[in-house]
């Protein structure tokens, strides 16, 4: 994590400030997971989750970003509403990273350096990198096999203002489709492990975020390139 933070604040200080600006912040909020055990439920946060993230605004409608993201993600069949879960009984438990790079857009012009009140909603999505507990099933519970890595989308809305002329508070939602079946241990590439579940769909989890970022950098122009 410390590397990742340490790459973070390289990235803002070699970019040029001279025609865009720059926000740094961090985010606190909850997380939870949706796949082959426990709720189904899209949006339930039961575990804790936070980050770090930084935005490159290239105009007043768009910005590029970056985010580092940590949580637990569990779940438990006995808080599901499926019989069939609660009769079997299975739980899990996994610590995830999560790093993000891609693009928010924002719905009404959102001018950092504006002494006006401003709120717009934006929407995020690109390519996120997600890091995991590799377990597997075996005489009733889990065995931990080791770190994986998997690609990940992220789909995010969200809605933001300005606090101040130097501040920006954001909330925001956020899915994140993964490339692996096995965040739950239902689906592992391992001999003589359990595997159950709907081995055709890939696991979910989401994030329910608060955000407040700092904003630097000389006025930009926002002219086109």
């Amino acid at each position: 994590m410390k590397k990742i933070i340490f790459g973070l604040i390289c990235l803002v200080f070699s970019t040029s400030a001279t025609a865009q600006i720059h926000e740094i912040g961090l985010a606190l909020g909850g997380s939870n997971y949706v796949g082959d055990i426990g709720p189904t439920d899209y949006f339930k946060p039961n575990k804790l989750a936070g980050g770090i993230l930084y935005k490159w605004n290239k105009s007043p409608r768009h910005a590029w970003r970056a985010s580092f993201t940590q949580t637990t993600l569990a779940s438990n069949d006995r808080d599901s509403k499926v019989p069939s879960r609660r009769d079997r009984g299975y739980s899990f438990r996994t610590t995830t990273q999560e790093l993000s790079l891609g693009l928010e857009f924002n719905f009404f012009p959102f001018d950092l350096h504006s002494l006006r009140p401003q709120l717009t909603p934006y929407i995020y999505s690109g390519l996120s990198a997600v890091r995991y507990d590799n377990q597997y099933f075996i005489n009733g519970g889990t065995e931990y096999d080791k770190k994986e890595l998997t690609m990940a989308i992220p789909m995010v809305v969200g809605v933001k203002a300005n606090i101040s002329p130097r501040w920006v508070l954001a909330a925001e939602i956020g899915a994140r489709y993964t490339y692996t079946d096995n965040l739950d241990a239902s689906n592992p590439d391992i001999t003589n492990a359990v595997k159950f579940g709907n081995t055709n769909s890939n696991d979910w989890f989401m994030f329910s975020l608060l955000s407040l970022t700092y904003t630097f950098g000389n006025n930009p122009c926002f002219c086109p390139e």
